[in-house]
């Protein structure tokens, strides 16, 4: 009988709720088993738990001024979000669970990183590495940020991680430029990642419509909704020795869209327009009793 697929997991000091689901999905759907779970040593900000509550609090005031001086005018998007949560919109998907908290994550090992710093780009250290390379046949990233170095080839099957876009449309910030620009549709992509921005081979993909989508985060919901989904399905792809994935070329990579472009004035303003005009919008149909408009995507894989 053939050895299971251990997978590790590597992740911020917390999960968010989709990200749980995802790695209850890949239990339930496939053979696999988590092995080993790596945290993030240099995020201390956690209580990750107390992100759930909605209760206004003293500290809430000077947690939107540093938000505003590292923001600039996004913080005024950011401070939607949170009224909305506050008036009982609880975008439980992005609920924060401890790592520790995790029930699907007991038999695993933990291990903390420290990992060495670049800019944007993390590297493992060596003893972090030689750990995955021995206990994991495939890694999912769900925290720390870009990686490099040894780690991206340390297992058989590499590190996969998600895009909430189809990286030949939409690299970099993903959802606030789809929904600034008013796409219908958009896609996710679960990547195997290499030491580009965005540019790793696509293992799977697939899309969904966004014309009932009111709100920036009703995209990034519907988004994450579908990586949960795809997760399993590519945990199987990549770990089947016939499985050819797809190669980008540098030529046919989608647009960059940097984080700094939120803080521009008129991508803020428009997004925070569009994000109340929505609501009020939601608000409208479901007092009169509009029907939901929804249309199916088919599949591109």
């Amino acid at each position: 009988m053939a050895e299971r697929t251990t997978i590790g997991i590597l992740a911020e000091p917390f999960l968010y709720e989709w990200q749980v689901r995802a790695i209850d999905r890949v239990q339930t759907q496939t053979d696999a088993e988590i092995s080993l779970v790596v945290t993030n040593a240099e995020n201390q900000e956690c209580t990750a738990e107390s992100w759930n509550d909605s209760r206004f609090e003293a500290a809430d005031v000077q947690r939107f001024v540093d938000v505003l001086r590292d923001e600039q005018v996004w913080a005024l998007v950011l401070a939607e979000r949170a009224l909305a949560r506050r008036l009982g919109d609880e975008q439980r998907l992005w609920h924060r669970h401890s790592v520790d908290s995790v029930e699907q994550l007991d038999a695993a090992d933990h291990i903390q990183c420290d990992p060495n710093r670049d800019g944007n780009w993390y590297e493992f250290p060596d003893d972090v590495v030689s750990r995955l390379a021995d206990q994991c046949d495939v890694l999912v990233l769900f925290g720390f940020g870009l990686l490099k170095g040894d780690v991206l080839t340390a297992t058989d099957h590499g590190i996969l991680s998600f895009h909430p876009a189809d990286i030949r449309s939409y690299r970099g910030m993903g959802p606030p430029p789809i929904f600034h620009d008013g796409q219908s549709t958009a896609g996710a992509t679960l990547q195997r990642l290499n030491e580009s921005i965005d540019g790793g081979e696509i293992i799977a993909y697939d899309e969904v419509d966004l014309s009932d989508c009111h709100t920036l985060w009703d995209v990034f919901d519907r988004l994450v909704t579908l990586q949960l989904q795809l997760l399993p399905d590519g945990i199987e792809r990549v770990c089947d020795p016939s499985f050819e994935p797809t190669t980008v070329p540098d030529d046919q990579l989608g647009a960059f869209y940097p984080r700094s472009m939120r803080r521009s004035p008129s991508f803020a303003g428009r997004v925070l327009a569009k994000n109340v005009a929505g609501r009020l919008h939601r608000q409208l149909s479901t007092r009169v009793g509009f029907p939901a408009v929804k249309r199916v995507i088919p599949a591109r894989r």
